[in-house]
């Protein structure tokens, strides 16, 4: 029998799919602190060089450090974009008409409700998420094995992923999820890692959140 996949919603000018987070209590933290968000709703997957060149080309914002000739490394069409400071990402999202998730919000995109320790459950499994590597994957390549219990893509590994909740003169800036370069620790859905906000990295990216959003036809 084929798994059933949960459905998608999208919201903003960028048309990406996103998945719906119910309102309600979760475990939040190693310490597994009940917390409860408001319903929302995520993208499905980290922003791409391709969803991101759209925003570029619209607003001129700066390019990505590692483009060239206005356009993305050869073949990384639909990778994770990186080199995106915080402020990158914020832009990005606002033009859109989302905005970057909380601390609360991606963890519990990334957990469900139950506490796991990663996006499919509490048993550590390499061959579900994008780690030591060398470099990103293209969005997806774990799916579905390594999806979390709403249906999010690479949320352990592939990139760190700035959250929002703050401002350009922060002087640290929240980062989720892992990374290529790290490993299982960094991978855990209750990880943080502070992070400068105006730096540009290899193994940084994002992904946007919004309060509203319609069915995906």
């Amino acid at each position: 029998m084929a798994e059933k996949k949960a459905p998608l919603f999208t919201s903003g000018k960028d048309g990406r799919p996103m998945v719906k987070v119910s309102a309600g209590k979760f475990l939040y933290g190693e310490d597994k602190e009940e917390k409860e968000t408001k319903e929302f709703y995520i993208d499905q997957n980290p922003v791409t060089n391709a969803d991101f060149k759209k925003f570029v080309d619209e607003t001129h914002f700066p390019e990505p450090g590692n483009w060239r000739d206005h356009t993305w490394p050869k073949g990384k069409e639909n990778h994770p974009v990186v080199e995106v400071n915080w402020k990158s990402a914020a832009a990005y999202a606002e033009w859109a008409g989302k905005r970057l998730p909380t601390n609360e919000e991606w963890e519990k995109a990334a957990r469900g409700t139950d506490g796991r320790t990663w996006p499919w459950g509490d048993e550590w499994d390499i061959k579900k998420c994008n780690v030591f590597s060398g470099d990103t994957t293209p969005i997806g390549q774990f799916s579905t094995a390594g999806d979390s219990p709403y249906g999010c893509v690479d949320m352990a590994g592939n990139v760190w992923e700035w959250i929002g909740g703050g401002n350009p003169s922060q002087l640290r800036a929240p980062l989720r999820g892992g990374d290529w370069l790290d490993g299982p620790e960094e991978a855990k859905t209750y990880h943080i890692r502070m992070h400068t906000p105006h730096r540009k990295n290899p193994f940084v990216g994002f992904r946007c959140a919004a309060d509203t959003a319609k069915p995906q036809k």
